[in-house]
C-alpha cells in the first residue's frame, strides 16, 4: 500500500492535530497514493544455550549510516533468523520524544506485506478445496461489475487482473484529504472504482493494484461465510503463533509501537503513526504486527514446511520476471502469487515489501523456510517518494540478505 504521509502516546493538542492533517492532505495530493546509533543486540530465538550468531560490525555500520542520512528514518530494526538463532540489529530510535530504541515487540504497520497475508489465506483455502486459482469474480462476487467477471483468483494474486486501483480514485482521495481518519466500510472499497472498466485484459500484463487483495479477501469470505479477520486468525495467526498481529479498523496502534515519521528536512520529523484509519486499506495494507511476528510469518510464507502443499507452493512460485513489489525489494525482482522473488548478488530470497505513511518494510525468507529476514524503518520511501533513500535502503537490505545466506 502506498499512501503518503503523529505521535499519540499521549493526547495531542488540537493545534498539533490540525497541523498534521493539513500536512497529510498536501502529501496525498502530491503523491496520489502511489539519530544516534545503538549497539547491535544479538539474542537467541528459542532454545536456551544456543550460541548466538557472531556480531557483524559492518552490518551495524550500515544501519548507523542509514539513520544519519538526511531525510532518512529516525530508526531501523532488522531481524536475521538462521535456524533457531536470531540476530537483532537496530539503530536510531523508535520514539523521538523518549529516545528509546526499536524493539522486536514493537507494533508497526506492515503496509503491503499485508498482501502476503491475504495471499496466505487464499492459498490455504485452495489447499482445503474451498477456493480454486481459476475461480472468477463472476462466480464468487457476482455483484461486482460485469466487466470484471472473468478475472480469476490467480490473476488477482499475481497483480495481472487489470482491476482499477481504488486507492487512486478521486472520490477516495477526496475523503482522505478531508478526514484522514475517516472510517471506511472496508468491504465496499471497490465501490470507488465500480464504474470503471478493466485497465487491461486480464492476464495480459502486470500492474500492482491495491484493489486486487480487497477482491481476494472478499472471495475468501464468499466461499467460507466467515469474516476475513476470522480467517486470518484461523489460517495464519494461530497456526504460526502470531499473538501480536491484527487487522484493526481504526487509526490507533497497540502499545508499545514503533513510531512512524514524516521526515522532510529542514522541518523536524513529524510523528504520523496514527494519522490514518486502517479501514481504508484493509486486506491490502492494514495489518499491524511486530518484528518478531512478521519474521515468523515470512518464514512460513517463503517456504516453511507444511504451510502450503507442494502443488500450491509450486503455483505460488510461478514468477513474472521484472514484476516488482512496491517498493522494490533488494536485487532483481519477480512476482508470484502474493510473493516476490529477490535475486541478490549472494542468492535468492522470497517475500514482500510495503510502504505506508511512516513505515517501509521488507520481509523475506529462504525457499526451505529455515532462514528469514525482516527489515523495518520508520519513515516512508518508494520509487516516487525519496527514490534516493529507497536506493540506499535496498542496498543495505541486500547486505542483510547476504548475511542471512552466509553459511
Amino acid at each position: 500500500m502506498s499512501i503518503r504521509h503523529h505521535r499519540e502516546g499521549a493526547p495531542v493538542p488540537a493545534h498539533r492535530g490540525d497541523r498534521s492533517r493539513s500536512h497529510v492532505r498536501l502529501r496525498l495530493l502530491a503523491a496520489a497514493l502511489a539519530a544516534s546509533a545503538l549497539a547491535v543486540v544479538v539474542q537467541p530465538a528459542q532454545a536456551t544455550g544456543t550460541p548466538p550468531p557472531p556480531q557483524d560490525s559492518a552490518l551495524q555500520k550500515r544501519l548507523n549510516d542509514l539513520v544519519r542520512t538526511a531525510g532518512g528514518p529516525p530508526g531501523v530494526i532488522a531481524l536475521l533468523r538462521q535456524g533457531d538463532r536470531t540476530a537483532v540489529y537496530r539503530a536510531g530510535v523508535a520514539d523521538i520524544a523518549t529516545g528509546r530504541p526499536p524493539r522486536t515487540t514493537d507494533h508497526m504497520r506492515i503496509a503491503s506485506v499485508a498482501k502476503a497475508f491475504s495471499g496466505a489465506v487464499a492459498l490455504r483455502l485452495v489447499d482445503r478445496d474451498k477456493l480454486d486459482l481459476d475461480d472468477t469474480i463472476g462466480e464468487l462476487l457476482p455483484s461486482l461489475p460485469a466487466a470484471w467477471h472473468q478475472v480469476t483468483l490467480r490473476q488477482l494474486l499475481s497483480h495481472t487482473s487489470g482491476l482499477p486501483d481504488f486507492s487512486t480514485a478521486p472520490a477516495f482521495l477526496e475523503i482522505l484529504q478531508e478526514d484522514p481518519r475517516h472510517h471506511f466500510d472496508s468491504r465496499r472499497l471497490l465501490d470507488f472504482v465500480a464504474g470503471e472498466d478493466l485497465v487491461f485484459p486480464p492476464g495480459s500484463r502486470y500492474e500492482y493494484s491495491n484493489s486486487d487483495n480487497i477482491a481476494v479477501a472478499l472471495m475468501a469470505e464468499a466461499v467460507t461465510g466467515q469474516r476475513y479477520e476470522k480467517l486470518l486468525d484461523q489460517l495464519v495467526y494461530r497456526p504460526l503463533g502470531l499473538k501480536e498481529t491484527s487487522l484493526p479498523q481504526g487509526y490507533r496502534l497497540p502499545r508499545p509501537y514503533l513510531h512512524g515519521y514524516d521526515v522532510t528536512p529542514p522541518a523536524p520529523p513529524e510523528d504520523i503513526s496514527e494519522v490514518l484509519s486502517a479501514s481504508g486499506v484493509w486486506a491490502s495494507g492494514g495489518i499491524v504486527s511486530t518484528p518478531n511476528d512478521l519474521n515468523a510469518f515470512v518464514r512460513a510464507w517463503a517456504g516453511g514446511p507444511g504451510f502450503l502443499s507442494r502443488e500450491t507452493r509450486h503455483q505460488q512460485r510461478t514468477f513474472i520476471p521484472g514484476a516488482a513489489s512496491e517498493p522494490a525489494g533488494p536485487g532483481v525482482n519477480a512476482g508470484g502469487l502474493a510473493i516476490f522473488r529477490y535475486k541478490t548478488r549472494c542468492g535468492t530470497v522470497y517475500g514482500h515489501t510495503g510502504n505506508f505513511p511512516g513505515y517501509t518494510q521488507l520481509a523475506a525468507g529462504t525457499a526451505d523456510g529455515k532462514r528469514s529476514l525482516t527489515f523495518s524503518i520508520n519513515t516512508q520511501t518508494s520509487k516516487s517518494l525519496k527514490p534516493e533513500l529507497l536506493a540506499k535502503v535496498r542496498a543495505v537490505q541486500e547486505d542483510f540478505v547476504c548475511a542471512l545466506l552466509r553459511r
